[in-house]
């Protein structure tokens, strides 16, 4: 898979996740957030079972351990940047959690530079503010008082962001996206199970209503774009993959439009413009350059 597949894989990714953003508020309208997270991430592990087991029987090597300790850091840090984020979203607007949460597209290359020593591509860091920008101004330009669920959000974006770096790492030495997926929903199932069981009431009668969600959620938004993500990181950067994957909250805004018959402003319109810019200014700006310094080689 090429850089440019692989950040269209990311893409997708995000658009999945943008579509998905209501079911994820939604649910909590029946059941608990963690009882949520439990339930979707179930769903998720189911979905990519099969793809996992196929994956270990054709690999010719075995899983290490250190493989397997990796692929356990990042459903931790998944775990925690979900609860954060869905417990948040009880005491937070969808406009201020989405901005909050799209600041992992600065924390990513900042966590990569000091605990990786990766060093992004100079377009990374101005990508990032164009995105960063185009995130606040769909969100209307405005920040509403900060409550305690916003604090949680910005828990939740740098759980994203060392989520987002480990895969960097560990999906590119391991070669087992699937395997790595199906451990990190194996993980958010686990311990959201065992959070509500503490914390909520687990009903089959709460369950119900918000069975589409959960559906949606588990098999789209969890088993489909989360491998998306692991598999596309494999052939990109962590940085590079924040920007992508931050396109959640532009398609948010524009399935919104045209699903929901929400209205953008003018400044959403530009935020989305913001975005866009900086999606093709990550991918062309590289590409280019590597194009240029292919044809100086041959030349010389």
């Amino acid at each position: 898979m090429t850089r440019v597949q692989a950040n269209l894989v990311l893409l997708l990714a995000g658009m999945i996740w943008g579509i998905g953003f209501v079911a994820q508020s939604s649910a909590m309208d029946s059941i608990g957030p963690f009882l949520f997270i439990a339930l979707r991430f179930a769903v998720a592990t189911l979905v990519v079972l099969p793809f996992s087991l196929i994956e270990m029987r054709q690999s010719s090597l075995p899983l290490r351990r250190s493989d397997l300790q990796g692929f356990m850091w990042i459903g931790l840090a998944l775990f925690a940047g979900m609860s954060a984020q869905q417990v948040g979203l009880l005491t937070t607007s969808v406009t201020n959690s989405g901005f909050l949460t799209g600041l992992y597209v600065v924390i990513t290359p900042v966590l990569s530079v000091l605990f990786l020593r990766a060093k992004p591509h100079f377009i990374v860091w101005p990508g990032a503010a164009l995105s960063l920008a185009g995130i606040y101004l769909l969100g209307q330009g405005r920040l509403t008082s900060l409550q305690i669920g916003d604090y949680l959000t910005l828990l939740c974006a740098l759980f994203w962001a060392i989520q987002v770096m480990l895969i960097g790492k560990f999906a590119t030495e391991s070669a087992r996206p699937y395997t790595l997926s199906l451990v990190q929903f194996l993980i958010c199932a686990m311990l959201g199970l065992s959070v509500a069981v503490l914390s909520e009431p687990v009903e089959i009668d709460l369950i119900l209503p918000a069975l589409p969600e959960i559906l949606f959620a588990g098999v789209f938004s969890s088993g489909v774009a989360f491998t998306l993500q692991v598999i596309g990181q494999r052939y990109t950067t962590a940085s590079q993959a924040a920007i992508f994957l931050s396109s959640e909250a532009l398609f948010a805004a524009l399935f919104g439009a045209l699903l929901l018959g929400e209205r953008l402003s003018f400044w959403g319109y530009i935020g989305c413009l913001l975005m866009f810019t900086s999606i093709l200014l990550v991918e062309l700006i590289p590409e280019l350059q590597r194009k240029r310094t292919a044809a100086s080689a041959n030349s010389g």
